[in-house]
């Protein structure tokens, strides 16, 4: 009796890079980063929040070239360790809750056309953010979209910020940066960056007060030798000064 051969499962390989560049200018790639960092330090505490960014998202299991790279996602609701060489989808459970993407002319009609709709109908993604850090053609510059009904509403802005509702946080524009404000505190988010230069300028400021409180007590300390010098050669006057008192009184020569 002839046997029917199975047919062999490949393994499908799904890779960790799309040979493209991290980002289109300097700008784009600091903007990027400073999001991502940003967004992770203020979901530090939560172990099931999971922000990413410039990775390649998989939706179609099977499928290797079925894939987006946003520049910033936000997934609530799965574990952020252990870090991932790629996102999966089928496997995660869920795709992002928030994507931004840093938009320019040779990425426009992605952003504004392919990845809107993939995000919009495959993903459905709750918000998408755009922002063109030079406003090269996007007008307004941030733009973000909010599904309702399984369309993509426009957000309005409040006082020139986006809300998200996911995030809890407010974007805004400040020159050619992304940055992120918190309306419950009324401040910005620091970036990684600038924490690290007030870390560093608070380090600099408590090396110059103990250098300072040192200083202080290396005079305190010179001052009391001083005295004590000082007191010294004072007792050894007066010392000498009995002396030929006692000397006179004895009629002798008080200098012998």
């Amino acid at each position: 009796m002839a046997t029917v051969p199975r047919p062999s499962r490949r393994k499908v390989e799904y890779p960790t890079s799309d040979g493209k560049p991290m980002a289109e200018t300097d700008v784009h790639r600091d903007d990027m980063i400073d999001t991502i960092e940003t967004l992770r330090v203020y979901y530090a505490d939560n172990p099931n929040v999971y922000v990413s960014g410039n990775i390649l998202l998989f939706y179609e299991e099977g499928n290797g070239r079925k894939h987006v790279s946003p520049d910033v996602l936000v997934v609530h609701g799965i574990a952020k360790e252990p870090p991932r060489l790629h996102y999966l989808g089928w496997v995660e459970g869920k795709y992002p809750d928030v994507v931004i993407e840093l938009t320019s002319k040779t990425t426009r009609t992605e952003d504004q056309k392919k990845k809107l709709v993939l995000y919009r109908d495959r993903l459905k993604v709750p918000e998408y953010f755009l922002f063109d850090p030079y406003s090269d053609y996007l007008f307004p510059s941030m733009q973000g979209y909010r599904l309702v009904a399984g369309e993509y509403v426009r957000i309005e802005p409040v006082d020139g910020r986006l809300p998200s509702a996911v995030l809890g946080l407010h974007l805004e524009r400040q020159r050619m940066a992304l940055r992120l404000f918190d309306p419950r505190t009324g401040r910005r988010l620091p970036t990684f960056r600038e924490e690290n230069a007030a870390a560093k300028a608070a380090l600099r400021d408590a090396e110059a007060r103990a250098e300072a409180e040192a200083q202080t007590r290396r005079d305190a300390e010179a001052r009391a030798e001083a005295d004590a010098d000082a007191r010294r050669r004072a007792e050894a006057e007066i010392e000498r000064l009995r002396r030929e008192i006692d000397a006179l009184k004895r009629g002798q020569d008080p200098s012998r």
